[in-house]
């Protein structure tokens, strides 16, 4: 193996240098004040003090699993699919999944707000249009003394948004390993017998594996430690990891 050039070295100095402002040093911030008090002096009571938020953890867990779940049985069909279309209609499509992206965050987020409240426009266009299933659910709703179809300050809520504000993450990554995927490793397991869900399960799915787990670790970090979301779209009854 050769060895670096001075050029090379140099090149290289910028990130190295920006990793350990951004990276390192943070992290040794958090060390440190995870193990000293106010004074400085070395402690374990900040350690001994996270088992009073153990439901906490449990929860933001549970909630980023579901959340990346879902986000990669929607994500995944969804890039194979773009994959698989003409170039001009690929960028397209990924242009359409990007464009929600561009908008902030949080109005993303109070946009959901809007849309699953009691008196919002999801409940107001099911009243509107009368739909059986709506009418039978709001009027079990209406006897038991709870109103209109309740869907905001709910668990189902919180991970709803996670769900649209993170799917992006994991439809980019898998799409753009499926764009690389050999179509001739699949024409030779079709030809040597596999059926689809073979080939789904011994060809496609091994060689877009670096997709999936680039798409899962960014969908379930940010959605184990969210605040925004469960305080607009839980009502601050789900308190997670960054809450």
């Amino acid at each position: 193996m050769n060895k670096r050039t001075l050029t090379q070295r140099l090149c290289a100095a910028p990130h190295i240098i920006w990793s350990a402002i951004f990276i390192v040093v943070p992290l040794i911030m958090v060390f440190y004040y995870a193990f000293t008090d106010k004074s400085g002096a070395f402690t374990l009571d900040n350690v001994t003090r996270l088992t009073n938020y153990t439901s906490t953890f449990l929860r933001s867990l549970w909630f980023g699993i579901v959340a990346t779940i879902i986000c990669l049985l929607i994500a995944y069909p969804l890039a194979y699919i773009l994959s698989k279309m003409k170039l001009r209609a690929q960028s397209t499509m990924v242009m359409l999944v990007m464009i929600p992206m561009w908008m902030n965050f949080l109005l993303r987020t109070l946009a959901w707000q809007r849309l699953l409240e009691n008196n919002g426009v999801i409940n107001t266009v099911l009243s509107f249009f009368h739909l059986p299933a709506a009418s039978m659910i709001n009027s079990i709703l209406e006897k038991i003394n709870i109103g209109p179809f309740h869907m905001i300050n709910t668990s189902g809520a919180v991970i709803l948004g996670m769900v649209y504000n993170f799917l992006p993450y994991m439809i980019l990554p898998i799409y753009s390993v499926m764009t690389k995927l050999d179509n001739s490793l699949i024409e030779a397991a079709q030809d040597l017998g596999a059926n689809r869900f073979h080939v789904i399960r011994d060809v496609i799915f091994p060689s877009t594996l670096s997709g999936v787990v680039s798409g899962v670790t960014m969908v379930f970090v940010p959605s184990v430690s969210t605040f925004y979301i469960s305080q607009k779209l839980g009502g601050g009854s789900f308190a997670l990891i960054g809450d």
